[in-house]
């Protein structure tokens, strides 16, 4: 903690991976199914997971009075999460199911408002408010659709419930990490959805066409596993360790804004007055999350 600004570089780094992480799965889902996909890809989340638990001295060994609990954590967070995410991207707009994704701070802020002793504060209300209005002006001043139609509503209500899975495996999982190192528990966690996720996912890999899947379709399974899921979860996991849930959430929302600068800067996409706004709405509301931490300890150094 002598380098409090690590934990935001990190997470930003995880924000990154993440935004990228959309366009290279979706290239990838051409060459395979959603379900064969996820299997895949948690074989190289777990893989380098375990690789890093056992050489820093780890082991997937958890207290007996635990084990089941964290199971069900792993499964709401890896399985349930998962399969809700692929199955209302199908049924709704890409842009619906961004919005519905970006409610996750706002439920992370009240699960641990009312579950935790994570209290919000005026702060952290508002800087999550502020990301999520953000988000959504992202979203509406781009060129796809956001839409609320009656043929978009169940793929935006089970977004939503894979926006509230995420949530309660971030705030279930802060208690726990205060047991087991981040990396542990992430090893821990990527077998859990592992299990589960290729006993849901075997009778798509049974069928899968293994000569349609190109180089790229491979890289993308590894990226999306080794650094979306791997790396990705570690570094979660400690920044809700270290700062609470609630603040690490708040990064999630720079997804979207680093998917517009890379689109800026690799695509030459142009941006309208409305994705500028909201992304300066987004960054206000990380900040104002932030700040709580900074202010806090300043408090205690003065008493």
């Amino acid at each position: 903690m002598k380098r409090p600004y690590l934990i935001d570089l990190s997470l930003i780094l995880v924000a990154i991976i993440w935004a990228l992480n959309f366009s290279i799965v979706k290239v990838s889902l051409r060459e395979m199914d959603p379900y064969s996909f996820n299997a895949l890809r948690f074989i190289f989340a777990t893989a380098l997971l375990w690789y890093v638990a056992r050489k820093r001295g780890h082991t997937l060994k958890v207290e007996k009075e635990h084990f089941w609990k964290l199971v069900g954590i792993g499964i709401v967070g890896n399985l349930f999460y998962q399969l809700f995410f692929i199955i209302g991207v199908n049924y709704t707009y890409a842009a619906n199911a961004a919005v519905m994704l970006g409610t996750i701070p706002i439920w992370v802020a009240l699960l641990s408002q009312f579950f935790t002793d994570e209290k919000l504060t005026l702060l952290k209300g508002f800087g999550v408010l502020f990301a999520f209005a953000g988000v959504t002006l992202i979203i509406m001043g781009g060129q796809d659709t956001l839409s609320f139609e009656s043929e978009t509503f169940l793929g935006n209500i089970i977004t939503l419930v894979a926006a509230v899975c995420w949530a309660t495996y971030t705030i279930l999982s802060r208690k726990y990490l205060a047991v087991y190192s981040p990396i542990q528990y992430s090893a821990f966690m990527s077998v859990v959805g592992l299990i589960a996720l290729l006993i849901v996912g075997l009778p798509f890999l049974v069928k899968l066409d293994w000569s349609q899947i190109s180089y790229i379709g491979y890289g993308g399974i590894f990226y999306s596993g080794a650094l979306s899921i791997g790396l990705a979860y570690i570094i979660w996991n400690n920044g809700v360790k270290m700062i609470g849930a609630v603040r690490t959430a708040a990064y999630q929302n720079l997804v979207p804004v680093l998917g517009l600068i890379f689109g800026l800067v690799l695509l030459g996409e142009e941006l309208s007055v409305l994705q500028y706004i909201g992304a300066g709405l987004v960054i206000t509301g990380i900040v104002l999350a932030r700040l709580t931490v900074t202010s806090f300890k300043k408090s205690v150094k003065t008493k």
